[in-house]
């Protein structure tokens, strides 16, 4: 799932870019991405956001749910590379955008009923519209980075001190 709070944070621009923010997320693609793919990946990702966005707890499984329901498969034991045996949640030779977006999804649901519904966001800051995905021990995160809540603090202190 951080990968793909990573690309809804910085879209890629190029299938070489994909392919490189996957291979350091420890993705193994199946087939190098094309031009077509980041297109896919792009119009799955604004599908995602609106998980990200979505607050309601029922809301948001649902949406998660239609998407589990498109990109991901029962799941499969394999050692594909010869790294060890782990679980894909894809069909074996699935398409590299499909791929992608079964990974972020399953992942997305992983998090969510592992840590709980409320652990995916858009930072809180006044002008920053990035996701993050919550895995602050108290579960209380409501910021991309501490970069944004030190500038939030500080707004809400001067802001403070002007008013009184």
């Amino acid at each position: 799932m951080q990968l793909g709070i990573e690309l809804l944070n910085e879209p890629c621009a190029s299938a070489a870019e994909l392919a490189e923010r996957c291979a350091a997320a420890g993705l193994v693609l199946s087939v190098p991405p094309t031009d077509a793919d980041v297109a896919s990946v792009t119009a799955f990702l604004a599908r995602w956001r609106r998980v990200v966005e979505c607050v309601d707890r029922p809301a948001r499984a649902e949406l998660l749910n239609a998407l589990l329901a498109e990109y991901a498969s029962a799941p499969r034991l394999t050692d594909h590379v010869g790294d060890g045996w782990h679980l894909h949640f894809r069909d074996p030779g699935v398409a590299t955008d499909r791929q992608i977006a079964a990974l972020i999804t399953v992942g997305t649901a992983l998090h969510l009923t592992g840590l709980g519904m409320d652990r995916l966001g858009v930072c809180a800051a006044d002008g920053c519209a990035r996701a993050y995905a919550d895995i602050s021990r108290n579960g209380r995160q409501r910021f991309c980075s501490p970069a944004c809540a030190n500038r939030s603090a500080v707004r809400r202190h001067r802001a403070a001190r002007a008013a009184g």
